[in-house]
């Protein structure tokens, strides 16, 4: 089950490139073999986090302090583009990730997120961009907060955001379920439609008299 999220004060990290398609996230060989969940967050931003000698980029921002403490990441348009690959949030989440924020994520990323207990909250490219300048003013030294519950985000230098969320997808992430389990919470009301339609209309449903 995903880990409940309710509030955060943290750590985050401008990644403001556009375009960062699932496989910059995570490279498809490193999903498949010996790697397995719980060993993907080292593998996260391969590309740009290890040099071709397999050591650390300096240039690379979650590879410096105090980014590498970052449980937010501000980003760039279309994050999370490209390939449908879970494999791209759990290597996020295992690296220590609990939100995004940006202007626009991959549709299958952006869903994948709140199965995975990842919170993704959408703003203007304006806001993000804003964001993004007030972490390199502050050197990461600023806390971003987040409140899922207010559905606001309070800046480095104490701006106010309001941001919204599905109101099924928010009340999954305040509690720690997925999609299934918010679905189960229903079973007695999914149990009478059932049991009432198979009165009303008993031809459509199957029977193992009639099979």
């Amino acid at each position: 089950m995903p880990k409940p999220f309710n509030r955060l004060a943290a750590v985050a990290a401008p990644i403001m490139r556009s375009n960062i398609d699932t496989d910059v996230i995570i490279r498809i060989e490193r999903l498949v073999g010996n790697s397995i969940r719980g060993t993907l967050g080292k593998w996260a931003f391969g590309a740009l986090r290890y040099l071709p000698d397999g050591s650390e980029n300096p240039e690379f921002i979650l590879n410096r302090e105090p980014y590498r403490q970052a449980e937010i990441l501000v980003t760039g348009p279309n994050f999370g583009c490209g390939s449908s690959r879970e494999g791209a949030v759990w290597s996020l989440q295992e690296m220590g990730i609990r939100a995004v924020i940006g202007s626009g994520f991959g549709d299958i990323f952006f869903a994948n997120c709140f199965q995975n207990g990842i919170l993704p909250i959408v703003v203007d490219k304006a806001i993000a961009d804003g964001l993004a300048a007030e972490i390199e003013i502050t050197q990461g030294a600023g806390r971003i907060s987040i409140d899922l519950e207010a559905q606001t985000i309070i800046s480095p230098i104490g701006k106010t955001y309001r941001f919204e969320i599905d109101p099924r997808r928010r009340e999954g992430l305040l509690q720690g379920l997925d999609e299934v389990a918010l679905t189960l919470q229903r079973d007695d009301e999914i149990q009478a439609f059932q049991a009432s339609d198979r009165a009303a209309r008993p031809w459509i449903h199957f029977s193992r008299k009639s099979a």
